[in-house]
């Protein structure tokens, strides 16, 4: 017989338990006890079909095979123009690949040091940014500078980027650091528009000049860009958030934490060569390998994207949704979970 404290307990769990389904979009949970398709193909029809995700477009690079792009649903639903896997995407945070890579090479190369401070290499923000000269260039790459992010201040609006990155790190100048440097971690994009000014003020021109130079070029990527400018807005998949009817694709973010516009295909050819050596040499990869991660996610208004290597199936997968909004991140992530599993379960998927 159970004693009070172990039906207290149980019946704690239950109504926990019920009161977070509330909180699941029902779609994504059908999505999760759905049994898998047997082709990817068929994966991405039936989320298009049967939920609020306006298109998808997926790239599969699996070792000794070719690679395959995918597409479903919508690349511009007000147009009904369908998805194409050839279309531009933006990328969001998963630019911070390619930030943390040339970081990478230019500490190998003596052009940057890990441990000088903020302070240090941007002198004039030393009486603006707490801990300025406490906080290190590793911090500021491992999201452990304590420096809170500027696209949490209530005054930020997702809807109205600014003009420059200058005008998103003000909006923390003078606050409370999140934490002491190197004390914890908190992700915040403005350690990485710092990066991006650091690099520019170390090579005396802009960042992005770098990435194309060193990343970019070598792998002939073609389709990769740094800002919504240098492309052609009908070659970039519409998006959409679900609070809003409107096409988002012209809202224009600026800077080094998250402004880089590619292909599936670009960034899959990057992941494959960031975690396979072919971009970094061995003492690169090393110093990489001690800073941040191998892949990574990324959200902006009406982009939802995600881009990893999976060692047990010696496969890339970058996977894009043109919606965002609270209820379409659990579909984001179920659905490139099943594409992964399909991969590694049937036969003849790709």
């Amino acid at each position: 017989m159970m004693t009070l404290k172990q039906r207290l307990f149980i019946t704690t769990s239950v109504i926990l338990t019920f009161i977070s389904l509330l909180f699941v979009p029902w779609n994504a949970l059908k999505l999760y006890f759905t049994p898998l398709p047997a082709t990817i193909e068929q994966q991405l029809d039936d989320v298009t079909t049967t939920s609020y995700i306006d298109g998808i477009m997926v790239y599969v690079d699996k070792g000794g095979e070719p690679a395959r792009s995918y597409a479903s649903g919508w690349k511009d639903r007000q147009q009904q123009i369908p998805a194409d896997p050839k279309a531009l995407f933006k990328i969001a945070s998963i630019t911070k690949l390619y930030v943390a890579t040339a970081v990478t090479k230019l500490v190998y190369h003596k052009q940057l040091s890990l441990e000088k401070t903020l302070a240090q290499y941007l002198p004039e923000l030393r009486d603006k940014i707490t801990n300025a000269d406490k906080i290190s260039l590793r911090m500021l790459v491992q999201h452990r500078s304590g420096i809170p992010n500027f696209s949490d201040r209530p005054e930020y609006s997702w809807g109205r980027p600014l003009a420059s990155s200058d005008e998103a790190i003000a909006l923390i100048f003078n606050q409370p650091a999140d934490f002491d440097p190197d004390s914890s971690s908190g992700y915040s994009n403005t350690n990485y528009l710092l990066l991006g000014k650091i690099i520019d003020t170390v090579l005396g021109y802009s960042y992005d000049q770098y990435i194309k130079a060193q990343i970019l070029q070598p792998l002939g990527l073609t389709n990769t860009y740094n800002s919504l400018s240098e492309v052609d807005p009908d070659k970039l998949v519409s998006g959409y958030d679900l609070s809003s009817p409107e096409d988002l694709k012209m809202l224009d973010f600026k800077g080094a934490a998250g402004s880089m516009i590619a292909t599936t295909e670009d960034v899959g050819i990057f992941i494959r060569a960031l975690n396979s050596g072919n971009l970094l040499n061995q003492s690169e990869r090393k110093i990489y390998a001690s800073l941040y991660p191998f892949g990574h996610t990324g959200l902006l208004p009406g982009y939802s994207s995600i881009a990893y290597y999976h060692q047990d199936i010696d496969s890339v997968v970058v996977m894009t949704m043109n919606t965002s909004g609270e209820r379409s991140w659990a579909m984001v992530e179920n659905t490139y979970d099943r594409i992964v599993e399909i991969i590694r379960t049937k036969k003849n998927a790709i």
